[in-house]
């Protein structure tokens, strides 16, 4: 497997097996499936309704929790300290693990100054080993970095051969 140092000195594996639109009855089974034919990354979030089905995988698998590397989301809903603090809490009991590998905003909506300080706080706490963002454009990642203490370890955006994203990703690179 190949690794990608993160900006904190996190190890994530390049390749991993996403779970959105897989219905939470058949999201233990397919995660399962993948942990058996060797992915080590499983990207989840709190919108999908299925990090119980991937906690339930994990476990199960007999594989060390410090080989698989878990991602998930904090939902705009859950945007906010107070919301943000205690979503982290549901995801990682739901996740059935003392630790979140990367947990990113899903979307750059609502109260997400307050989500990331909440994210902050889990991150010194050692609960989330590295935080980040998801779809979040390049003017809203200066932004944020500017004003909270810890730089994004990640910026998850869709790319892909009609959505090249350039300019996002030099950007975020910086």
């Amino acid at each position: 497997m190949e690794y990608v140092t993160l900006n904190n000195g996190v190890k994530m594996p390049i390749l991993g097996f996403g779970v959105y639109q897989i219905k939470p009855s058949e999201t233990e089974r397919c995660v399962a499936d993948a942990l058996d034919v060797g992915y080590r990354a499983i990207d989840t979030a709190q919108v999908y309704q299925n990090e119980e089905g991937v906690g339930n995988a994990v476990k199960k698998s007999g594989i060390d929790r410090k080989d698989i590397f878990l991602t998930s989301k904090i939902w705009i809903v859950n945007a906010g300290y107070d919301k943000a603090k205690k979503s982290i809490e549901e995801s990682l009991q739901r996740l059935q693990t003392n630790y979140i590998d990367l947990m990113l905003i899903h979307q750059p909506f609502g109260d997400y100054y307050g989500t990331y300080r909440a994210m902050e706080e889990a991150y010194k706490a050692g609960t989330l080993r590295a935080i980040g963002t998801s779809n979040f454009d390049p003017i809203r990642i200066i932004d944020l970095n500017a004003f909270n203490e810890i730089t994004p370890a990640v910026n998850q955006i869709e790319l892909n051969v009609f959505q090249q994203q350039v300019v996002s990703r030099e950007i975020d690179k910086k």
